[in-house]
């Protein structure tokens, strides 16, 4: 903003040295400056729109920042979920890695219990002839010979036992792979899921920063636009400046000889009498030239209008004083015209009523916006100076 603006001066410095050369001398007509006018609101409409377009993208701009923040939010929070997620899958795969040999141990544990079992039961039945008989007879006394049963018994029991818990045992390592497994399937199409979701979440990020791209260069098309109306616009404010100054100067030329000439105000005190329609055209040029200025503002440009009706040094009626050539800038621009089509506010119809009646605030012939700030000694009310 710092940088417009010292462009922007630069730029009204430069347009006043060259307007002060080539139009200071001239005679500026009113008609040139309401063009001037014109040129200067309609510029101000576009920088205000082309401001507008601005802002909206600006906005949109704005989303889109924040659309791309949150997708390489979710982008980021994804990833770590990923990593997270193979961490558990490399776990898992080794937990099933070690059921598996687990389980493999527990069938050959239960194929060698069962081989060794059949083993002896068969050696016992082969051989049952003479060794059990051998240890039957062989024993010194009854009781020896049934400690000897109950511990065939016994063995054969062990074996049974020993069978069923390796069986057992094989069969938890079973369901425990059979687990492991279902879950590490779970992981992998959680996995799955999640890689789909970040090819979308990359697709959208890539979009994303495809509209913002496009978007950046449309702000830096609307500020040049915008940069370009503003240029454009101190131009024409200047020259606008420039004319008015030189308006006022010729205006003060004429007050000046109308006061070596006799003073502002040759009103012989003789009434006026309006022609038809002349209260309603001077209640439109009171509301062109001061709507929006206190009620003592109004009243003091009909009194303009109506002293410049009863001096020698203007024509001597309400209609000729309101169109008399570069005079009231409305007239010019068609101001004056749209608002006599449009109608007249009460408060300026009431001020034209008020004037046509005599209540004539100021003598002043002439007025200006007080902003130009006139070297005279004049009465100022509300942003014009009557003098």
């Amino acid at each position: 903003m710092k940088l417009k603006y010292i462009k922007r001066v630069t730029l009204s410095v430069l347009l006043i040295l060259s307007l002060s050369v080539t139009t200071f001398y001239a005679t500026v007509t009113q008609e040139q400056i309401d063009q001037v006018k014109d040129q200067v609101g309609n510029l101000q409409q576009q920088v205000q729109d082309a401001e507008n377009v601005l802002d909206e993208i600006n906005n949109q701009k704005e989303n889109l920042e924040d659309d791309l923040d949150d997708f390489n939010g979710q982008l980021n929070k994804l990833v770590n979920d990923m990593n997270d997620l193979e961490d558990q899958i490399d776990v898992k795969k080794d937990e099933i890695a070690v059921a598996t040999t687990d389980l493999e141990n527990a069938e050959k544990q239960v194929t060698k219990q069962y081989a060794d079992m059949m083993h002896r039961i068969q050696y016992m039945y082969e051989n049952g002839s003479t060794s059990m008989l051998d240890a039957l007879f062989g024993a010194k006394s009854l009781a020896d010979m049934i400690s000897q049963t109950e511990l065939v018994a016994e063995l054969v029991e062990y074996d049974r036992q020993k069978l069923v818990e390796f069986q057992e045992l094989q069969m938890q390592i079973a369901e425990k792979k059979e687990q492991l497994e279902e879950e590490e399937t779970s992981l992998l199409a959680l996995q799955e899921e999640m890689g789909k979701k970040r090819i979308k979440v990359n697709s959208l990020i890539a979009d994303t920063e495809k509209n913002l791209e496009v978007t950046n260069q449309q702000v830096s098309g609307a500020e040049s636009v915008v940069d370009n109306l503003e240029a454009q616009l101190a131009y024409w404010e200047t020259v606008e400046s420039q004319l008015e100054a030189q308006k006022l100067a010729q205006d003060l030329e004429k007050w000046e000889e109308i006061q070596q000439s006799g003073g502002t105000q040759d009103w012989t005190g003789v009434g006026y009498t309006p022609a038809d329609g002349e209260l309603y055209l001077l209640a439109a040029i009171i509301q062109c030239e001061a709507e929006g200025e206190p009620y003592l503002g109004q009243l003091a440009v009909g009194s303009v209008v109506m002293n410049r009706v009863h001096s020698a040094k203007f024509p001597n009626t309400i209609t000729e004083v309101v169109y008399q050539r570069k005079q009231f800038s409305p007239v010019a621009s068609g101001r004056l015209a749209y608002r006599l089509q449009a109608g007249v506010n009460n408060s300026c119809m009431q001020a034209a009523v008020e004037t046509l009646n005599g209540n004539i605030v100021t003598n002043a012939l002439f007025f200006c916006r007080s902003e130009l700030k006139p070297n005279i000694n004049g009465t100022i009310i509300g942003h014009h100076i009557f003098y």
